[in-house]
């Protein structure tokens, strides 16, 4: 019998081996996209109602909330390009983003606040 292991370590060596990447990644990269749009068309759609059937500060809110979603429009289509070029290179992850929708969520807010303000500031 041999004294030597059976599992002998190497000098320090990587291995570059290939990482594959599934497909559900790609695809629930897609999905998310398509979630942030949908959720700009019905803040667009807010805007639009208000653009047609409010007074001067139901424009100004409108013009405010569509402002905001065109901000959600650009942020996921960066969002959605940077995860699908990190997917086909073969990243590893993580493909999220806290500081992205923290940003947007509070402008989102400050633009509800604003409406209400104006809101208030008319009736007075």
């Amino acid at each position: 019998m041999s004294t030597q292991p059976l599992l002998q370590r190497t000098a320090n060596k990587r291995i570059a081996l290939p990482v594959r990447v599934e497909p559900k990644v790609a695809f629930a990269n897609e999905r998310t996209f398509l979630s942030w749009l949908h959720f700009t068309v019905i803040l667009g759609g807010l805007a639009v109602g208000l653009l047609n059937f409010g007074d001067k500060v139901g424009k100004i809110s409108a013009a405010i909330f569509s402002f905001v979603a065109v901000g959600i429009m650009g942020y996921a289509l960066y969002t959605y390009h940077w995860r699908a070029s990190s997917i086909r290179k073969g990243g590893r992850g993580p493909y999220d983003d806290r500081l992205g929708p923290t940003i947007l969520c509070a402008a989102l807010l400050v633009s509800v606040i604003v409406n209400f303000i104006l809101r208030f500031i008319e009736g007075n």
